[in-house]
């Protein structure tokens, strides 16, 4: 189906109000855990709204989307991060950290990471939504490489649930089929995909909201409404019976209250929102990500004035440096908007954006059962892949991959370095990295590749320096060489060692730095 552009215009500007209008309302309740009873806007907007960080940290992915287009990766959404991100709190903190350190993502959303199942990014599932209307496959492959940034494991699988679910409201509404669609992405047996699947459970039993939130809670119990002080000073009164939870372990129920919020408020924008804020803890997040998700699919035209008028269409931001800059900052709703609608040609391609439709720009959308997780093993494998686009990873399985995985994209062809549980190294002990090769989804051909590894002095090769394999291209095809090597005269506290991976008879290659901590 196609999206027109006066319907695609209205769903984005519903999108970034009601993110707008629920970072707001929920901001005053954010981290405590409480019932909250709460039916409007608690703090004085006269002076127009206060900043809200789960929608400026998104402007940032834009100004990265604005000049690199679909090229965008993990890789540079991290410089962007680096440059113009402000908090250096929790897994925001630890994400910069880690990639000051030299480790690329998604090694810079796990190393000592007590956050990484936190809510930092499950919160910027909008702009891929927006970027890539009705094609939940493509937001959420992009919202891989954002969450891997700073999260790994449920923190990440929250990203691309909504990222997936937010894409597909753009023409679908029906939630729970929306809900079904999103959960294709993630893993089954998550506590993410656990906690969604409960909070439905409550709301079809027709348990309270009351009930319900200590469920859900207690299915993936967190501490985001905690961390303000001790456990004795935990309130007793509205939360008898709910777990203490581990440290950071905070998206699933997040996400799951926001799901909540949406089932137990019927479809009254500002009632569903409440609920959302009812259940306490992360309200902010819970209920900017409800507001954007009902704002997709009533359109802006559609959202309640009561709740818009207050906030005039003004965006005020916090988390963005502007120092250096780099990111050009909207000031309203309407200019991001419009923003994100110049940017959507070239992110998504003439295949899928026609600029030149009569009556405006149209958007080529999935629709039915084409709105689910593609799944490789639908084909058969080593069958014929040329022009069935199936040599890229499913979303799915991005998600399954071993965190110490590092992607690299080439022209010709993509690497992946496994690390193999672990970005540290013993003096006595040998290591092993693992490279696998594969054919890119855009120039597959049979190819020979080639790999050469440049290791510093001190570093014994114990299975030699270059491999030369074959790389065909068919479904499922990969080259694969274990790279085993001793470290035992190598006296610097950091490895670092090039390997350089080529394919034989063309020109380009593709240089993959290798980094090595030393472990007392």
């Amino acid at each position: 189906m196609k999206l027109d552009l006066a319907t695609y215009r209205d769903k984005v500007m519903g999108c970034w109000a009601g993110k707008n209008v629920g970072g707001v309302l929920g901001a005053p309740f954010e981290g405590k855990r409480q019932w909250n009873d709460v039916s409007f806007y608690t703090q004085d907007l006269s002076m127009g709204p206060p900043p809200n960080d789960d929608l400026d940290l998104q402007i940032i992915w834009l100004a990265a989307v604005e000049r690199y287009g679909r090229n965008v990766n993990a890789s540079i959404l991290g410089e962007y991060w680096l440059s113009y991100c402000i908090p250096n709190w929790v897994e925001y903190g630890t994400g910069k950290a880690n990639l000051r350190a030299g480790l690329m993502p998604p090694l810079s959303g796990l190393i000592d990471n007590t956050y990484k199942d936190s809510c930092g990014c499950y919160i910027r599932s909008e702009i891929w939504a927006c970027l890539a209307p009705g094609n939940p496959e493509i937001a959420a492959r992009y919202a891989y490489e954002d969450a891997i940034v700073d999260h790994q494991g449920e923190g990440m699988f929250g990203e691309i649930f909504f990222a997936a679910l937010q894409s597909a409201a753009f023409v679908e509404s029906d939630k729970h089929r929306l809900i079904d669609i999103a959960l294709s992405y993630i893993p089954e047996e998550s506590k993410m995909a656990q906690a969604i699947r409960k909070a439905i459970e409550c709301y079809e039993s027709g348990m309270d909201l009351k009930q319900a939130r200590v469920e859900i809670h207690n299915t993936a119990p967190g501490t985001f409404g905690v961390q303000t002080g001790t456990i004795s000073e935990i309130p007793t009164e509205g939360n008898e019976g709910m777990e203490i939870g581990a440290p950071g372990f905070d998206a699933p129920e997040n996400v799951a209250f926001t799901i909540a919020g949406w089932l137990y408020g019927g479809d009254d924008f500002g009632k569903c929102l409440c609920m959302a804020l009812a259940c306490g803890e992360d309200t902010d997040c819970t209920c900017a990500t409800l507001g954007a998700t009902m704002g997709i699919i009533a359109g802006a035209k559609n959202l309640p004035e009561k709740w818009t008028a207050p906030l005039d269409d003004r965006i005020e931001t916090i988390a963005i440096d502007r120092t250096s800059g780099g990111v050009w900052v909207p000031k309203t709703v309407t200019e991001l908007t419009d923003r994100v609608m110049r940017t959507v040609p070239g992110f998504l391609g003439q295949e899928i954006c026609d600029i030149l439709a009569e009556g405006g720009m149209t958007i080529e959308c999935r629709e039915g059962k084409a709105l689910y997780c593609s799944k490789s093993n639908d084909f058969i494998r080593h069958i014929n892949g040329n022009g069935k686009a199936i040599e890229e990873i499913p979303v799915k399985e991005l998600c399954g991959l071993s965190p110490y995985v590092v992607r690299y994209e080439f022209p010709a062809f993509h690497v992946m370095v496994d690390y193999e549980g672990s970005v540290f190294f013993k003096k006595g002990e040998s290591r092993k990295i693992k490279v696998t090769v594969l054919n890119s989804h855009t120039m597959r051909q049979q190819q020979w590749v080639k790999i050469q590894a440049y290791m510093p002095e001190g570093v014994d090769m114990l299975n030699g320096r270059a491999f030369e394999l074959p790389l065909n291209n068919l479904q499922g095809s990969r080259a694969c060489a274990e790279l085993e090597f001793s470290t035992e005269y190598f006296e610097g506290g950091r490895l670092e060692f090039i390997l350089d991976v080529s394919l034989v008879g063309r020109h380009s290659s593709g240089p993959v730095k290798v980094t090595l901590m030393r472990q007392a």
